[in-house]
């Protein structure tokens, strides 16, 4: 008899029709339970807000990193015409901008946004809208459309409780039937061949499916990504665009390339089965560390890296919890499979021992899968749940009750069997006994109940996320000069420590001026830093934009902006801003104390399922006095180096850094603004007499790495040949030179 004819025999199919059912429901209903899509988080100008001038640029922040190729933005006017176009800015992936057009008449605008989310590729559409000069009836924008793709909701599905399955049968052979059945006797696998053939037929169908799922999670996505249909997803190949160039593509890859190895070593176990039967088992048993990899491919894309909590841990989490629902409802089903055919042949008292041989094991493991279950998914709401109302108040809440609700009866399903399994224990629960005594048919309901509550999971992760209550920022920054004939507006962009966009804005005569070059300069004076000349990208209208993230703390900042006209005059504008971290992007958020608990409650909960096992380690220890005394001594001076060490190393990192750039020990206090360059370089031309020749270009040359209070003493005390400048001069009047001396710098 060949391999399929072992495999799908019609004796088999008889007997596995009923829970062959119930899997089938769980695989297409079951979607693992996981946060809806990212949100926003900063609007520049807010939803609805009201301008009495057009902004230079629209800006947007997202909780989670966007797809560039993907995500777009789009500003009409209240006619319907489009008047800019924008995408995802290089300098920050989550944050999607667009540049206005100077001259923007009043009245109302719509900004229209697709969004498509780089963790876990989810695309969704909505727009706001703002005004100029005063707001216009009958205009709004449209929330985002979150309701999941019921192509995605299938395939999401099947991948996931098809990953669930294979992780549980490898689990339920390695650390249950073959503690509980396995014989020497049994070469191939340790188990009887029927046992056996029902393993391999049930890792076989699951593989299949993942397969399966995979193709269509990458066609769907594709469709998705590109808005298109499947036809020309396939003939103009876009789903090898999404493999290949997005991060969904990325993990899609590793975790086929996983199933690829799983399926590699299946294949081997049953090509080796008779030649080399001693294989089988270190095959099948490696495959369940390869499918816990691939259940970590789902939680390295799940929302949990973007959390705004820990991330890390967030993702840890995330892939511990589907390590336990894997052995506890893959377990479930992939007992509820086996079962009937390895019990088949046996009868009476055999049947009965051979059935609480596996049971007891699995019970205890089940129930610390249970344990790890409800402690990781307590911290993960915690992720998500910000205020009481966010439980009774919100769809996402009431989606996580109704699910709660499936798992309490599941849990007590799951409770007759632990009550059944202890007959002596639980005498006064003799009917429960009675009636759970064959175990079969109340593994298949459990099964059933297993896929509704796989069923509720999947609504929960079609309803969007409670968004945080955020704090009201304060506008960016935004001052104008006038500085000749030239009109210079600056706007910083969102103004807080961090990566920040200088929009520069430059006017002539009320006409916007196109052809300058443009440079601009972050100082800390407090500091005696500055940063780089950042070169300012010239765009329409008189736009010139620049990104950094020079601004690195709160305090006084200045920004010098310098404008080389056609004609080759420069003139210069200064700004100084009081930046707080008020006006920051939210990036992250501290635990709380809930947080901390419920974190505290996966510690606890995963050591109570290791105590077993480290306690047998620990009885095997020396635990003679020298031994004990050797390991104390080794762990104190392992501890008592590190601390050390890491202070050492803090210490000269510290001690680096105030070298090469300590404390000065006076502070630049004036602005270098036209008016300050003006008063020093007539002081300097009055007073720095003999300041020429080789010891000035020398000093030139170093400007960029001297520092303003070296200036300050330069021209008091004089330097390295150059004389001290013979003027009387107040401190305010030496900044002036100071500033005066930075614009022979050679750019």
């Amino acid at each position: 008899m060949n391999m399929g004819s072992q495999l799908l025999s019609i004796e088999q199919r008889l007997v596995l029709r009923p829970s062959l059912l119930i899997t089938l429901l769980m695989l297409v209903l079951g979607v693992r339970p996981a946060a809806a899509h990212g949100f926003l988080i900063r609007a520049i100008p807010d939803d609805r807000a009201v301008l009495e001038r057009a902004p230079v640029r629209l800006q947007y922040w997202f909780s989670e990193g966007l797809e560039p190729a993907f995500s777009s933005i789009t500003v009409r006017d209240q006619t319907g015409t489009i008047i800019a176009e924008g995408g995802v800015t290089p300098e920050n992936t989550s944050l999607l901008a667009a540049r206005l057009p100077r001259g923007l008449r009043d009245g109302a605008y719509i900004v229209d946004m697709r969004i498509a989310f780089a963790s876990d590729g989810h695309v969704i559409a909505q727009s706001s809208v703002f005004f100029i000069g005063q707001a216009v009836g009958g205009v709004a924008g449209s929330a985002a459309n979150t309701q999941a793709d019921p192509l995605e909701v299938i395939w999401r599905g099947l991948a996931l409780s098809s990953t669930m399955l294979l992780f549980g049968m490898f689990a339920v052979y390695s650390g249950i039937l073959l503690p509980a059945w396995g014989n020497p006797a049994f070469r191939a696998g340790g188990l009887p061949p029927r046992v056996m053939h029902r393993i391999n037929w049930v890792i076989a169908i699951g593989l299949v499916i993942a397969f399966a799922a995979g193709v269509m999670a990458l066609l769907q996505q594709a469709m998705t990504f590109f808005n298109t249909d499947l036809s020309a997803v396939i003939s103009q190949q876009l789903w090898s665009v999404t493999r290949v160039g997005t991060r969904f593509g990325e993990i899609w890859s590793g975790r086929m390339l996983l199933l690829g190895a799983v399926a590699v070593m299946f294949g081997l176990s049953l090509y080796f089965r008779e030649e080399q039967p001693e294989n089988v088992r270190p095959f099948l048993s490696a495959n369940l560390w390869a499918m816990a990899l691939v259940i970590g491919s789902f939680s390295i894309g799940s929302h949990g890296a973007g959390s705004l909590m820990l991330p890390w841990v967030a993702v840890f989490n995330d892939w511990l919890h589907g390590l336990a629902v894997g052995f506890w409802a893959g377990g479930v089903a992939a007992l509820a499979l086996m079962l009937p055919s390895a019990l088949a042949p046996l009868e009476g008292d055999a049947r009965r021992l051979a059935l609480l041989a596996v049971m007891r094991r699995f019970s205890r493991w089940a129930v610390a899968a249970l344990v790890i279950v409800i402690s990781s998914g307590i911290y993960s709401a915690t992720n998500w749940f910000y205020t009481p109302a966010d439980v009774t108040q919100t769809p996402f809440g009431g989606a996580l009750l109704f699910k709660l609700i499936l798992v309490a009866v599941l849990v007590a399903v799951g409770a007759t069997h632990h009550i059944a399994l202890r007959p002596e224990r639980y005498q006064q629960f003799e009917v429960i006994i009675r009636r759970v005594n064959n175990f079969v048919p109340t593994l298949r309901l459990e099964m059933l109940i297993v896929a509704f509550v796989l069923v509720s999971a999947g609504w929960l992760s079609a309803t969007p996320i409670p968004v945080p209550p955020l704090a009201n920022a304060v506008p960016p920054p935004n001052a104008s000069q006038q500085v000749g004939d030239l009109n210079i507006i600056l706007t910083i962009t969102p103004g807080g420590p961090g990566v920040n966009t200088y929009d520069t804005l430059i006017t002539k005569d009320g006409h916007p001026m196109d052809e300058a070059a443009v440079r601009l300069q972050l100082v800390h004076p407090e500091r005696d830093w500055r940063g780089k000349w950042e070169i300012a990208e010239g765009a329409e209208s008189g736009l010139y934009v620049a990104a950094g993230a020079e601004i690195d703390r709160e305090g006084l900042w200045w920004s010098l902006v310098d404008v080389t006209l056609p004609d080759g005059t420069t003139q210069r504008a200064a700004f100084d801003w009081n930046i707080t971290n008020a006006a920051s992007v939210l990036q992250s958020r501290p635990p709380t104390i809930v947080n901390v608990l419920a974190l505290f409650g996966v510690m606890v909960a995963v050591g109570w399922v290791l105590y077993p096992a480290a306690y047998r380690v620990y009885q095997r220890l020396d635990l003679s006095p020298a031994a004990v005394t050797v390991a104390v001594g080794a762990v104190v001076a392992t501890v008592f180096v590190t601390v050390l060490g890491n202070a050492f190393i803090q210490n000269l990192s510290a001690e680096y850094q105030a070298t090469l750039n300590p404390p000065p020990q006076v502070v630049n206090t004036v602005l270098p603004n036209a008016e300050s360059l003006l008063r020093g370089q007539s002081l300097y031309a009055a007073d720095c007499v003999g300041w020429e020749g080789r010891s000035l270009a020398e000093l030139i040359a170093r400007l960029p790495r001297t520092r303003d209070d070296q200036l300050f003493y330069a021209t008091r005390d004089g330097w390295n040949g150059l004389p001290a400048c013979n003027g009387n001069w107040t401190d305010s009047q030496r900044w002036d030179v100071v500033n005066a001396l930075r614009t022979l710098e050679v750019p």
